[in-house]
């Protein structure tokens, strides 16, 4: 076992460090082009490995390392956390481009199943930072509740914008780029800078950083695609 965990933890490096070096080439590329979605898929796939392997990294330690090493079960929990929510908001990005015309509300199961398990994993991983008091856990899956409520939001609800699709795919694909700077900071700035842990602030900057992004890009591809007015279809 300790083998396949040590492989999973060499394709979760390298597939971290492509995913960190592309993930700002699609935000400042022109969207729609061929170089924006060559590298927005390289990303989208390195993600998915990164998510993957982290799901099994965390599962991993909670059932074999748990009883060697209690102080890595809530980085586990955050890991197993971390690998839902770069998973679905990855997803999501991809599959909002996918139905982007549609004039009804989304009907299709597999686009449920992504926010409600990370709203579900995001509540109980809040629930259990805070009876261990353990702020990490506390407070950053309440990121996992938005966006999980939003998603399932945003696919009940009938488009009445024609920017719906561009404004969900770039929330979708930064917010995946929030889980994979902070998930950055958790695990690999410490071992690189060869110290024990990081602040909660540092743990919260990419948050931080993104966010404002999201609303700046959300904010001109809106009033370019329908208005200054945001007038609804």
């Amino acid at each position: 076992m300790e083998v396949s965990f040590n492989m999973a933890l060499g394709l979760h490096v390298i597939s971290g460090f492509a995913a960190l070096l592309v993930f700002v080439i699609p935000m400042v590329t022109r969207k729609g082009g061929t170089f924006h979605r060559r590298t927005g898929w390289l990303y989208v796939v390195s993600m998915a490995s990164v998510s993957i392997t982290a799901l099994y990294m965390g599962i991993y330690r909670l059932t074999w390392d748990a009883g060697s090493n209690p102080d890595a079960i809530p980085f586990s929990w955050f890991l197993i956390f971390i690998a839902i929510l770069s998973g679905a908001t990855a997803w999501y990005g991809i599959r909002v481009l996918r139905f982007k015309k549609r004039k009804i509300s989304h009907r299709q199961p597999i686009d449920f199943l992504f926010p409600s398990l990370m709203l579900i994993s995001a509540i109980g991983v809040s629930a259990y930072g805070w009876i261990i008091s353990f702020p990490l856990l506390q407070y950053f899956p309440i990121i996992g509740m938005f966006l999980g409520l939003s998603q399932l939001q945003y696919w009940l609800s009938v488009p009445k914008r024609k920017s719906h699709w561009v404004v969900e795919h770039i929330v979708g694909m930064l917010s995946c780029c929030i889980a994979t700077v902070t998930a950055f900071t958790v695990f690999g700035a410490p071992r690189l800078l060869q110290i024990e842990s990081v602040s909660l602030m540092l743990w919260f900057m990419p948050t931080m950083a993104l966010v404002p992004l999201i609303i700046g890009y959300s904010t001109y591809y809106t009033r370019k695609l329908d208005g200054k007015r945001n007038v609804p279809d």
